[in-house]
């Protein structure tokens, strides 16, 4: 496995996939990557118009290519529930979701459109929404998996459910880390659900190590000392955003992938390498504490499943 790469994604015609965030970086590789080995690709964006742009970047490389752009606004869950509604009404059988969509955003607390502290609603929040209103979807395609993108940096998190929304101090670093730190739990968690349902989902986890997308200096702080040791780690072990995606390919296509695994770098301390499978902190983890996320997020979304 430490050698695998794009190249050795199987025929994935007749499929089709579902990325969040596909028109820039990572998930534009791995949307990409998909449509070059054959499947009909979803490009679930916030904004369209660049959603086209990539698309039409894509078809460049990989002429033929089945696209579709679909706007998606995980910050808001009434556009989460139409993304499903529509993309669920078109296509009977889903065989891939990649909650791949991620943000980071530095300065005050914000919030999404149902008030949720703004990376909570959007990179974990609003991809369980999307899950579960695509399930019955996915469960009816052959070989169907969800691939859920975590961090490195969910390994330095800690998370109290009691402020899942960081009302008490916020700093925008620090709530991008309890999001990935909820979106690895909620992996693991829906692993451990899907199995004791007896579904034919897969549902795997992969983070990209340290990779150029705009992402990865926000997401490690951008003050002081902290800042000036990113910027020297990221200058000699950040790694292309196509290596970067890799883990996130491997976890979505290749043979033998097992429910829960978790697939990242092979490199020191998982900064860069090919894809090999790697350990959730041991707080992600954790069953009870991936139960009661799951109930504070089917309550916050209202969307319940398995």
């Amino acid at each position: 496995m430490s050698a695998w790469t794009a190249e050795d994604i199987p025929d994935l015609r007749h499929r089709v996939a579902v990325v969040t965030g596909a028109n820039s970086g990572l998930g534009l590789v791995t949307a990409t990557e998909l449509a070059r080995h054959g499947a009909k690709v979803v490009l679930a964006v916030r904004n369209t118009d660049a959603g086209e742009k990539a698309a039409a970047g894509i078809r460049q490389s990989a002429p033929g290519a089945e696209l579709e752009v679909r706007r998606l606004d995980l910050a808001s869950l009434a556009s989460v529930r139409t993304f499903a509604g529509k993309l669920t009404a078109d296509h009977e059988a889903i065989d891939l979701l990649v909650n791949n969509a991620g943000l980071v955003i530095l300065g005050p607390r914000s919030t999404t459109a149902d008030g949720f502290e703004l990376h909570m609603g959007t990179n974990m929040l609003g991809h369980f929404a999307l899950t579960g209103l695509l399930l019955d979807a996915v469960s009816r395609a052959a070989a169907p998996r969800v691939v859920s993108l975590s961090s490195i940096v969910h390994k330095t998190a800690t998370l109290d459910l009691d402020d899942l929304m960081s009302e008490r101090g916020f700093d925008g670093s620090t709530a991008y880390r309890r999001s990935k730190l909820a979106t690895t739990a909620f992996g693991l968690e829906l692993d451990r659900r899907l199995r004791a349902a007896g579904s034919p989902v897969v549902s795997v986890l992969a983070h990209p190590g340290v990779t150029r997308t705009n992402l990865t200096p926000r997401a490690f702080g951008e003050s002081g000392l902290a800042k000036r040791i990113l910027a020297r780690i990221y200058a000699v072990s950040a790694q292309p955003a196509g290596r970067g995606t890799l883990p996130q390919l491997y976890a979505a296509t290749a043979p033998g992938v097992r429910g829960g695994q978790f697939f990242g770098p092979s490199g020191r301390r998982e900064y860069r390498g090919h894809a090999v499978e790697v350990r959730a902190s041991a707080r992600a983890a954790d069953p009870d504490f991936g139960r009661r996320l799951w109930r504070a997020a089917e309550a916050l979304t209202d969307v319940r499943y398995l």
